[in-house]
């Protein structure tokens, strides 16, 4: 798998058949266990992944916390559960993608998916 936010639009529409469960946890772990996996076969980060991994980094300045933790436990501590955290991931991420874009370059409706794999592997 070589585009990392197709597989995370992937797992938004069926995230039981992925992480087991409907939590945000559980994507966290998945994520990790995928990054692993990628640096154990000595393959290079894509740029979607390079781009990813500012999220952390986003989140934190999205929330106003200077924290150590993850950007799972971020997002859970202002959610009611991880289940509602991993919804709330999705909204994000589709921010953090499109943070770059203003309204004129998107048009209303934004990017799809695929769109935005394009212009991230651009």
């Amino acid at each position: 798998m070589h585009d990392l936010y197709t597989l995370i639009e992937k797992i938004k529409k069926a995230p039981s058949m992925y992480l087991g469960r409907h939590s945000i946890i559980c994507l966290q772990a998945f994520l990790s266990g995928y990054s692993v996996a990628k640096h154990e076969l000595g393959g290079q980060p894509t740029k979607q992944e390079s781009d990813f991994r500012e999220f952390p980094e986003w989140i934190r300045k999205k929330f106003n916390v200077q924290t150590s933790q993850s950007w799972a436990n971020i997002i859970l501590f202002y959610c009611e559960d991880e289940s509602k955290a991993l919804d709330k991931f999705f909204e994000l991420l589709d921010e953090f993608i499109n943070r770059n874009y203003s309204a004129d370059t998107l048009g209303e409706g934004g990017l799809n998916v695929e769109e935005k794999a394009q212009v991230i592997s651009s």
